[in-house]
């Protein structure tokens, strides 16, 4: 009599389906700035004068920004450029580019695991149903060593409730783009010595941080005490 056939092995059982965890949209836009963008310029250098603990050194006004700015006879690149990182729930409209501008806005998707927390989003209100979010401050200098113009961030800022999401290093890699895209020899900033956790994303970023240069500053009393002297 020939043995009985085993039972067939029993059926395993599927595991669970891993959830992903949801993603909230967040839509990025970066711009050049414009007049009409004085006033939320004003409140971040204000914000920015806070966080460095410099706010008895700030003195700039609306208008003062207006006329140092926005002159009419600047050109962005060529003289003092302000680029603003904007965000918004819902996707950005194209660009018009009918009449091509200096820059082209960038816009990016940024996926979130958690909605952002922004208690000023009202006071930070921008077009488009877009919340201003940071923005950065450059010109031309030039670099004798190198023979070549370059770019100097003077103010790089991203809003409290925002940071820590890749917004700065945002920011920096369009100045950085345009920089190479104008054949210019490099792009340098200062940082203050207490801000370790800028000077790591700095190092992170491929960027040296250059501990045997000192700031040497001329202003108020003492440049116009040597600005007058024979």
């Amino acid at each position: 009599m020939a043995a009985a056939a085993p039972p067939p092995p029993p059926t395993p059982t599927p595991e669970p389906a891993v959830a992903l965890p949801e993603t909230t949209p967040l839509f990025t836009r970066i711009r050049l700035a414009a007049p009409s963008d004085v006033p939320h310029i004003h409140k971040l250098i204000h914000q920015m004068a806070v966080f460095e603990r410099l706010t008895h050194l700030f003195a700039a006004t609306e208008s003062s920004l207006s006329e140092t700015l926005f002159s009419p006879t600047s050109q962005p690149f060529h003289s003092f450029t302000i680029l603003l990182l904007e965000a918004s729930p819902t996707p950005f409209p194209s660009p018009n580019n009918s009449n091509p501008p200096f820059f082209t806005p960038l816009t990016h998707h940024v996926p979130l695991t958690r909605p952002i927390s922004d208690p000023d989003r009202d006071t930070f209100k921008a077009p488009d149903n877009a919340t201003v979010v940071g923005f950065i401050l450059f010109f031309p200098n030039y670099s004798s060593f190198l023979s070549k113009p370059g770019f100097y961030v003077e103010d790089l800022f991203v809003r409290e409730s925002y940071r820590r999401r890749g917004f700065g290093r945002m920011l920096l890699a369009v100045v950085a783009k345009q920089a190479v895209k104008m054949g210019y020899g490099r792009v340098e900033w200062a940082v203050l010595d207490w801000n370790v956790n800028a000077i790591r994303f700095y190092e992170e970023m491929g960027a040296d941080v250059l501990k045997e240069w000192r700031i040497c500053r001329l202003t108020g009393e003492a440049l116009s005490a040597y600005g007058s002297s024979d």
